[in-house]
This record gives C-alpha cells, sequence and structure tokens, in this order.
C-alpha cells in the first residue's frame, strides 16, 4: 500500500511557480517611491491653489505631469519652481496654462533648449535655467517682453547672440558665469553696458601668452 502524501489528491505545484522573483523587493521600493512623489506632486499642488506658488522642485519629475495642468486650471499661476528634478523639455502648453506666471526656475534638470511658446509669457520677470545642458542662450532671452533677470550659468553655453542681447528693452541682469564661452564673444560680452552680464573670468591659454612675449 502506497504511504499517503501531504499533498494527497492535489497536484503538486512546480518549484518554479514558488520562487519568489529577486527582482520582487526593488520593484515594490520604486513603487513606494513613485506613490510617495505622486502624494507630494499633488499636495503641493493645492497650495499653489492657495497661494499661486507651485513648488515642484525635488519631486523626481521627467517631465510635468498632465494631472498637474488638471489640478492648476482653476489656478492663477504667479511662480513656478520645477528645480532639482530630471526634467529634459518643457511642453508647449506649458506657456498656454500657466500664461501669467511671472518667475519660473528651472535649474539643476538636464534641458538643453526650450520651446519657441515660452516667448508669449507676457508677465514672465524672472527664468533661472542654471545648472543645464544648454550650448546656446535660448531666444526666449530677448523676446520675452517683461524678463529682466535670467540666470544661465553652468551650462555648456558657447553661442550668445550679443547683438540680439544688447537691443533687448527688457533684460537688465544676464548671468553666464561658468559657461565655456570663446575668446571673442566673452571680451564682447564684457564690453555690454545693458544688460549687465556676469561672466567667469577666463585663464589665458599658452598661444595667447606668447603673444604678449
Amino acid at each position: 500500500m502506497r504511504p499517503p502524501t501531504d499533498y494527497e489528491g492535489s497536484e503538486r505545484m512546480p518549484a518554479e511557480a514558488t520562487e519568489v522573483d529577486p527582482r520582487a523587493p526593488a520593484m515594490m521600493i520604486c513603487a513606494r517611491l513613485a506613490g510617495h512623489a505622486v502624494i507630494r506632486v499633488v499636495g503641493r499642488c493645492e497650495d499653489a491653489q492657495e497661494n499661486s506658488q507651485l513648488d515642484l522642485s525635488e519631486c523626481q519629475l521627467m517631465q510635468v505631469p498632465d494631472a498637474v495642468y488638471h489640478l492648476m486650471r482653476h489656478t492663477e499661476l504667479k511662480s513656478c519652481d520645477l528645480s532639482g528634478n530630471v526634467i529634459t523639455k518643457i511642453p508647449p502648453k506649458f506657456a498656454v496654462k500657466f500664461s501669467l506666471i511671472t518667475d519660473l526656475n528651472l535649474s539643476n534638470n538636464q534641458m538643453a533648449r526650450l520651446p519657441d511658446e515660452l516667448c508669449t509669457l507676457a508677465c514672465l520677470q524672472r527664468l533661472d535655467i542654471s545648472h543645464n545642458t544648454f550650448v546656446a542662450l535660448p531666444g526666449i532671452a530677448c523676446q520675452c517682453p517683461s524678463l529682466h533677470t535670467l540666470l544661465a550659468h553652468h551650462n555648456q553655453i558657447i553661442e550668445v547672440d550679443v547683438d540680439r542681447l544688447a537691443r533687448s528693452r527688457a533684460l537688465e541682469y544676464v548671468d553666464l558665469s561658468d559657461n565655456p564661452i570663446p575668446p571673442r564673444m566673452h571680451q564682447e560680452l564684457k564690453q555690454l553696458s545693458r544688460p549687465a552680464v556676469s561672466v567667469t573670468e577666463r585663464e589665458k591659454e599658452d598661444w595667447e601668452e606668447d603673444l604678449l612675449l
């Protein structure tokens, strides 16, 4: 007579089916972090509905979520802080949804360009794009009618339309320090009387020193 088994009358499950996915703990942690990020964003949107200042800094954002536009649809934002995320681009609709914004902080992200639509932000006075990956100063610098302060330090900027910058009526201060600006352009920027432009003092190359000897 065959001795009874522990699972008499039922089929044994394959050993593979009972194994735990080694990625499960990491996936749970990621899901938990994502959940916390969503809660943080919603909470800050609710705060902005009261004070018209949207602070989405350090929220692990790769883009501005569509839910933000929905939550803020009845709020006239005055400022928006998107710093300290991993955002690579701002969508054109940002300018449409937040058309009355006066202060925009995009620092410490991974952006290399801005949409042309931001030029329609007629009330924008201060823009911070520092600590990104721009190689050219965005056209918005000379096109926003009310923009008086532009912070663009710590980028990779090598292209600046100096003549256009000089013709800007609103710009008062531009920070271009800690950018690899070419020598000739560096000199032209230093000679501008308006707007005031901050550039990092550059060290002369060896060949330039030789010319002085």
